[in-house]
């Protein structure tokens, strides 16, 4: 079954196709890190309990995180799938709620058993969620 969703998501993320492509992922924690004075990233909060869902919505061009306060990104520009390393990852630029720029990645970490992540990147912040894919069939158009 691992297996089968890592393969679906590099297909739908290499792929464009008829289909109206939403996928939802749970999340279970995230941390945060911020830039200090110098510019030079801090370490990395600890990790804190977070369940709620993230919606990747192609057919909409936007990710919405499911947070107590709704986190609504416009995705500006796909980014191609990537391999950093042992990990896959495709980016998203992106403008949130506020009109502030940022980037949205999601890893596909292949040692850790495919494990995603979700890091949503602002210039002086950045919010790491660990997730699972919940939904593993896009939606025809209508």
């Amino acid at each position: 079954m691992k297996i089968f969703r890592y393969l679906l998501l590099i297909i739908f993320f290499a792929s464009a196709t008829t289909y109206a492509q939403k996928y939802r992922f749970k999340t279970s924690s995230f941390m945060v890190s911020n830039k200090d004075n110098k510019g030079k990233w801090g370490d990395w909060s600890k990790l804190q309990k977070s369940e709620m869902i993230v919606l990747l919505d192609m057919e909409n061009h936007r990710i919405v995180v499911y947070s107590e306060v709704i986190q609504l990104f416009s995705i500006m520009k796909y980014g191609e799938q990537v391999a950093k390393g042992d990990d896959d990852v495709v980016t998203f630029n992106c403008v949130d709620n506020n009109g502030v720029e940022c980037i949205l990645s999601i890893y596909t970490r292949k040692k850790q058993g495919n494990r995603n992540q979700l890091y949503i990147t602002y210039q002086d912040m950045i919010i790491a969620y660990n997730m699972t894919v919940l939904e593993d069939k896009p939606t025809k158009k209508k």
